[in-house]
């Protein structure tokens, strides 16, 4: 093949894969990973931030405010907070940044796009980033499980692996996401558009806890109605343990909480106790999910141990 039809047909993604070339590749999610710059220190993770505006001040989560500072305003706060997707042009920097790097191929992992628009903005704008590979991948769900993705497609990326494989290996994991939450006041949800009136309604009159999950359309709904917080941890417990004894590879779950660790340890300390094979961690709900779930919340979310597969 001539040099200049080889020059043409590399720069794209298919181009690359006819060829046999070795791509450079990068991930990008949104803040609402909750990760920690010593989690990313030395992967090829990027992260944009999701902007929180409460009392009309916009905060950039991640960068000037803490959860800690986050759920102290919620206590003051004169207006109900809301956020707005990451903003496109943080996106679109970070891909220019990625491009001087040498990243000629993106996958882009963001919370599920029932919750975020972030997913098919992205999307849009890909065929217009000229010179690399952009894939939006949808999470389908958000906080320590998304987390969980991007640290695997990060560490499969440093170690040299193709977008096929990284991209089997999110399908994988994302085949064995559960999570159960508890709320104090469903009124977050419903206001912010992620829960319908009618739940909201019910949870207020009968001042219920109800366990919330992702259902089949990756949508947050009410699973079951429970009438004390302690009756509903049980319940989730209970759930939990029915998922393990089906399941034949190692798994990692964490307890995450929104501002209410004294309770959150505690719980994790008997799931530990319970679960000892499973690698039991913590997490919490930062200011962009904490707006729409609300102060107080408990979860127990879980997932194939990609690391514990690897040894």
């Amino acid at each position: 093949m001539p040099q200049k039809c080889l020059e043409l047909e590399a720069t794209s993604y298919w181009g690359y894969r006819k060829l046999g070339l070795v791509m450079k590749i990068a991930i990008v999610t949104d803040s609402t990973a909750y990760l920690s710059p010593a989690q990313i220190a030395g992967l090829p993770i990027r992260i944009v931030t999701t902007p929180i505006i409460l009392d009309g001040d916009t905060y950039n989560e991640g960068v000037d405010i803490t959860p800690q500072e986050f759920w102290d305003k919620l206590k003051t706060a004169k207006e109900f907070p809301h956020t707005s997707q990451p903003r496109l042009g943080d996106v679109l920097a970070i891909h220019e940044q990625l491009k001087n790097e040498g990243y000629d191929t993106v996958i882009n992992i963001y919370l599920s796009a029932t919750i975020s628009g972030i997913n098919s903005t992205i999307s849009a704008q890909a065929k217009q980033i000229e010179d690399q590979h952009v894939i939006v991948y949808d999470s389908q769900i958000t906080v320590a499980l998304m987390g969980e993705m991007v640290l695997v497609a990060g560490k499969m990326a440093a170690a040299g692996k193709s977008v096929d494989e990284i991209l089997a290996t999110l399908d994988d994991l994302r085949a064995t996401t559960g999570e159960y939450f508890i709320v104090n006041d469903l009124q977050h949800l419903v206001r912010g558009g992620r829960l319908s009136s009618a739940a909201g309604f019910v949870g207020s009159m009968l001042r219920i806890r109800p366990l919330l999950t992702f259902n089949e359309e990756h949508k947050i709904v009410v699973a079951e109605k429970v009438r004390t917080a302690a009756r509903a941890s049980a319940r989730i417990e209970e759930l939990f343990g029915k998922a393990m004894a089906d399941v034949d590879y190692p798994v990692k779950a964490w307890v995450i909480d929104s501002g209410a660790p004294e309770e959150a340890a505690k719980w994790q300390a008997k799931l530990q106790q319970d679960y000892p094979q499973i690698n039991l961690g913590r997490s919490y709900l930062g200011p962009a999910i904490t707006t729409h779930i609300g102060p107080g919340a408990l979860a127990l979310a879980w997932m194939k141990d990609w690391d514990a597969e690897q040894k």
